[in-house]
């Protein structure tokens, strides 16, 4: 019964890190959209940056914006920090319930680096908190003041430490390691300089003194980063289910064009809310990108070549009757009706490999996560050897002959 309610709760996390995640993107991307999208007009007062007239719901809305701060302050003020904060106490209650709580199975690899699941554990805590450190004090450096060279620092910075993250945790676990890593950094923007800038502001104002605008610059520029740095998070959120993408040889680099990607995305629907002509030319660069990211996702596959399919010296029969016994053998031991791995209450994804016929049934998936990729086993825990990989291929092959 226990077993449940951890899955259940598991499942309810996941559910509220979705929702908060889709409050606080929409706030991004509403916010930075109207910022680019004010203009000028006469009857606004001289403390106002500008205006925006919008229609939504069948009613007219006219936003205006006050570069630092309004004359006196207004008697009802809505903050936006909330959607930040639950999506990252959620994501950390997630990351704690299924990497942290099974760190053996999602974080370590023995062949990468040999650590308990306690220093996993630490090693992944005190990697955020380095990477928020880090990131944070380039905004505050020299660097800071050119938003062109920042940007170029940070994404040698994150595509650095993402290749950290590979020499430390299995190729699951540190793509999730960059993700929550990237993730802190967002909220931490919102949390460490945003919000308390804000504050400064309105205690200024209750104050009768006059704002300092350097946190309307500060906060500016971190927003700008969290909308930047959004589609990238939300492709690692997704790409963690497909192994082609986070179980290669160079996930890291894969994730490095993910970043320019992205960023390229948000630079066109920027530039086109702030009523400049459209940079079409962004998603020609975003389109080979991401061609580029195909072929790293193939060039980084188990190397399966090493051994050439005639050394096998097995006639195709042999080949089916050796795959599948391997797949029995070895990955039974989780995906079985009673799991025999401590922690398993179910086997993963309701998959059962304990006969041929559900084995043949699963032969595709097999391929991907275990002949394509490195995410079966995870951490290779059974020690998987390259030439078994290669028979898992050739049998894949052969079946798609028949």
């Amino acid at each position: 019964m226990l077993d449940y309610f951890w899955l259940w709760s598991e499942m309810i996390v996941r559910w509220v890190h979705v929702i908060a995640g889709v409050a606080w993107i929409g706030s991004s991307f509403y916010f930075i959209a109207l910022d680019l999208s004010l203009k000028p007009g006469k009857e606004l007062p001289k403390e106002a940056n500008g205006q925006a007239w919008q229609v939504h719901g069948g009613g007219f809305y006219n936003m205006v914006k006050y570069l630092v701060a309004p004359k006196k302050m207004p008697e009802e003020l809505t903050w936006f920090k909330w959607e930040a904060y639950s999506t990252w106490i959620s994501g950390m209650a997630l990351m704690s319930l299924v990497y942290y709580g099974s760190a053996s199975l999602y974080m370590i690899d023995l062949e990468v680096l040999d650590i308990t699941q306690l220093q996993a554990v630490f090693l992944s805590l005190g990697g955020i908190v380095i990477g928020w450190i880090i990131y944070d004090g380039l905004c505050r450096s020299p660097l800071g003041k050119n938003d062109l060279i920042l940007a170029l620092a940070g994404l040698v910075f994150l595509v650095l430490l993402s290749f950290i993250y590979t020499q430390v945790f299995s190729h699951r676990g540190a793509f999730m390691q960059m993700g929550v890593t990237i993730g802190t950094m967002m909220v931490a923007n919102v949390a460490m300089v945003i919000i308390p800038g804000q504050k400064k502001v309105v205690q200024a104002l209750k104050a009768g003194d006059d704002p300092n605008p350097i946190y309307g610059v500060r906060g500016k520029q971190r927003s700008l980063h969290n909308n930047y740095l959004t589609l990238p998070v939300i492709f690692v959120m997704i790409g963690g289910h497909y192994p082609i993408i986070f179980a290669t040889e160079y996930s890291w680099l894969i994730l490095g064009l993910i970043l320019i990607i992205g960023a390229l995305i948000r630079h066109f629907f920027n530039t086109k809310h702030k009523g400049l002509p459209a940079p079409y030319w962004t998603w020609l660069v975003a389109s080979i990108l991401t061609v580029c990211s195909v072929l790293l996702s193939y060039a980084g596959a188990p190397n399966n070549n090493v051994y050439e399919v005639s050394n096998l010296k097995m006639t195709k029969e042999e080949i089916h009757k050796t795959a599948v016994e391997l797949v029995i053998e070895r990955c039974s031991s989780c995906h079985a009706r009673e799991p025999l791995w401590e922690g398993l209450a179910f086997a993963p994804k309701g998959i059962h490999l304990e006969t041929e016929e559900e084995v043949l049934k699963m032969a595709n998936e097999i391929y991907w996560q275990s002949a394509a990729s490195w995410a079966m086993p995870p951490g290779n825990i059974i020690w998987l050897e390259d030439e078994e990989r290669v028979l898992l291929s050739e049998w894949h092959a052969s079946l798609k002959k028949n």
